[in-house]
């Protein structure tokens, strides 16, 4: 399966163009939720591709309004290139989604292709693998207790580099996952307070929070993110979504598809046995 097949096409796409400004991608990256943006610029052969802006970027330089210095390079990929190709990139180079340009023009946008548009492809089967959950998933399970206050179950996702954490109940079984984007869903934006609870850092602090430089659509410059202090209990996910070592990566990425989420549990003879990422399934392909 080709690149062309999986991709979002440019004429879908939101871009914003050189020269700009941080607003210019703010509306995007807020307003309509995207976590990054294609940019581009205009040249006497047409509109070529630049870079991604993303909330990251924005989050890191929080005083800088031009947009070429906000822009990062990522890997980029062509049409025609296979998903197999792309898996490879994606893994070798950390990122989640990845510009497709026309390879013979000076680097003109076609497309982007996302990690969700991999998993997708091998949930239909059309691309070829038979590796099985147990050979991809990840043994280490970032947990925490279902009483844990909010805050620290965000900062214990933030250290550990994970976007989830899998809830113990008082007998050490899980009850539940808590995300990221459980959490942004209830996180507050608080603006000119000195003192902002439990707050990630405080206005002269930089920017700590993974999750809203990752999914999060609330975030404003110089602004503070506030979490509600209830316990993890109220906020995860207990209708849990899970996975044995025996079933194939083709079913464990229906299970993601179907459900909109990106990990799942592992289960062995009823115990939990580590947790499968869609990062992992990029191994499958």
């Amino acid at each position: 399966m080709k690149v062309a097949d999986a991709m979002t096409p440019e004429s879908d796409l939101v871009t914003v163009s050189l020269p700009g400004s941080r607003d210019d991608a703010l509306e995007y990256l807020q307003e309509r939720e995207f976590s990054s943006v294609p940019v581009v610029r205009s040249t006497e052969a047409g509109e070529r591709y630049r870079g991604l802006v993303s909330r990251d970027d924005l989050i890191e330089h929080p005083d800088e309004d031009d947009l070429a210095l906000l822009m990062r390079e990522v890997p980029t990929t062509t049409a025609d290139a296979t998903l197999h190709e792309l898996a490879a990139l994606m893994l070798e180079a950390g990122t989640r989604r990845v510009p497709v340009v026309e390879a013979d023009d000076g680097g003109t946008l076609v497309g982007i292709v996302t990690i969700t548009d991999v998993i997708r492809a091998l949930a239909r089967e059309e691309v070829a693998t038979d590796a099985e959950v147990g050979e991809l998933c990840n043994g280490s399970v970032n947990t925490t207790y279902t009483g844990t206050p909010l805050p620290v179950a965000e900062r214990e996702i933030g250290l550990a580099d994970v976007p989830y954490t899998v809830a113990l109940d008082d007998d050490a079984e899980m009850a539940g996952v808590l995300t990221e984007p459980d959490i942004v869903a209830v996180a507050e934006v608080v603006e000119g307070e000195e003192d902002a609870g439990a707050s990630m850092a405080g206005d002269d602090e930089h920017w700590k929070w993974e999750s809203i430089k990752s999914v999060g659509n609330r975030y404003v410059p110089t602004r503070n993110v506030e979490i509600p202090a209830e316990p993890v209990s109220e906020f995860m996910t207990a209708d849990v979504v899970t996975v044995s070592k025996r079933k194939s990566a083709v079913e464990a990425a229906q299970l993601m598809i179907t459900n909109d989420i990106e990990q799942i549990p592992v289960v062995s003879g009823g115990e939990l046995a580590g947790v499968l990422r869609d990062v992992h399934l990029l191994e499958a392909v």
